[in-house]
């Protein structure tokens, strides 16, 4: 069984940056993907980032798009989000989740506790 542990997120002002970490551990291998989601209160979760294990490839959402990056160290199964640029509309929990399937929407398997990010204006 995979588990996935966030950390990094916390308090920032507008236009401040934040870095979140996603730890995987477990026997199993993600060969898929790993990726970041967010959920605001009162809002259904949004996609945020995804990064392909194999090709290295990323997709980010429009709103997040020139200001988040999404990076990997292989050799500690770990997935990084870089956040700058933060606005009042990013404040949301923010969740790191892995699938093992590479194919295109295919669902995630493993999803981790959560990390709160709050962006003050």
């Amino acid at each position: 069984q995979v588990q996935l542990v966030e950390s990094g997120g916390g308090l920032v002002q507008a236009g401040g940056s934040l870095r979140l970490s996603c730890a995987a551990s477990g026997p199993t291998f993600i060969t898929g993907a790993m990726g970041w989601f967010r959920q605001a209160p009162g809002k259904e979760r949004e996609f945020v980032a995804r990064l392909s294990w194999s090709a290295g490839s990323t997709y980010y959402a429009d709103s997040v798009k020139g200001r988040f990056t999404i990076s990997r160290v292989n050799a500690k199964n770990t997935v990084y989000l870089q956040m700058n640029s933060l606005k009042p509309e990013d404040t949301a929990v923010y969740y790191c989740a892995a699938r093992r399937s590479s194919a295109a929407g295919a669902p995630y398997d493993y999803w981790g506790q959560g990390t709160q990010v709050t962006v003050s204006s």
